[in-house]
């Protein structure tokens, strides 16, 4: 009874028109008119993988945003066959629009080689998934709290209008009704919207790039919440993926900024499968510009 989902359906279904040349559409588009960044990443990784045989599987990824992305026109992908190994292959992607380069990634993939040299963190003690709420059923409770002032109000309406095919259930959500810095960490379970199912993991790895950026660049705000984001952007994304998983099953994505500064933030982040094994590292390092708020301001 389960939906395919849209991920897969839409987002994620890139149009071939030649041998190493795909088209791009777009499923959900932020607040900020500004194409999403987790799409541009995981239709990039779709058109990486569309390059190379069934066997090899993504091991690491490495992007940069260069021009903000233009919702009203489709994005093309240009893969570039660099090296295919006898072990890894990589491949290059740009994503163009306009004629011009909005976004370029180089992709790296293995065929399968066993270990003896094993050894990862430990998962974060947290409550299940079962017994925390929302982030919908989350604003839901915010909204009807009376004392709720109209500028929360606003931005917490127009969260809930967006359509994203992603489910969320924050940890350690933060309070809406405080000002006050926070420590630079977020917990959330994730996972895709409806079915997947088992397929090729890159499938599921291209899903968890979508995943990994929503969300992942407002941990650097949590110590900073005085102030107000004037402007907000990625300037790069690098994954690495570690161990098979399941993109439509709850993941914790444990996240954390090690250091902002310099109108830059840089954070970091685990993607956790149910049973503690590791299974995908992100960092980025985006731009933010802040400004005092009003009730705040010194003037």
């Amino acid at each position: 009874g389960d939906l395919r989902s849209v991920l897969i359906t839409s987002v994620l279904n890139l149009e071939r028109l030649e041998l190493d040349l795909f088209r791009g559409r777009h499923h959900w588009v932020p607040a900020t008119q500004r194409l999403f960044g987790g799409q541009i990443v995981g239709q990039a990784l779709v058109a990486a993988a569309r390059a190379v045989s069934r066997d090899e599987q993504i091991h690491s990824l490495h992007c940069y945003f260069v021009r903000a992305g233009d919702p009203k026109v489709p994005v093309l992908y240009e893969v570039e066959r660099t090296r295919t190994g006898k072990s890894f292959s990589v491949r290059s992607v740009k994503a163009i629009q306009h004629g011009k380069p909005i976004f370029t990634c180089q992709a790296s993939f293995q065929l399968s080689q066993g270990s003896p040299m094993q050894h990862q963190f430990t998962m974060p003690a947290v409550p299940p998934p079962e017994e925390l709420l929302t982030q919908e059923e989350l604003i839901q409770k915010f909204l009807q709290n009376p004392n709720l002032a109209e500028r929360y109000r606003k931005h917490l309406n127009k969260i809930q209008a967006e359509d994203v095919p992603i489910d969320i259930k924050p940890v350690n959500p933060p309070d809406v009704f405080c000002s006050e810095p926070q420590e630079p960490k977020q917990l959330f379970w994730v996972r895709a919207r409806g079915y997947i199912g088992e397929t090729d993991m890159k499938v599921h790895c291209c899903v968890a790039a979508y995943i990994s950026d929503y969300a992942f660049l407002g941990t650097a705000l949590l110590p900073h919440r005085q102030y107000r984001v004037k402007f907000m952007v990625s300037l790069d994304h690098s994954m690495w993926f570690h161990a098979p998983f399941r993109a439509d099953h709850w993941m914790l994505y444990e996240c954390e900024s090690p250091w902002a500064g310099g109108c830059r933030g840089l954070v970091q982040g685990r993607l956790w499968r149910r049973d503690g094994v590791l299974a995908v590292t992100c960092a980025q390092e985006g731009v933010i510009r802040v400004e005092q708020m009003p009730n705040q301001s010194k003037l």
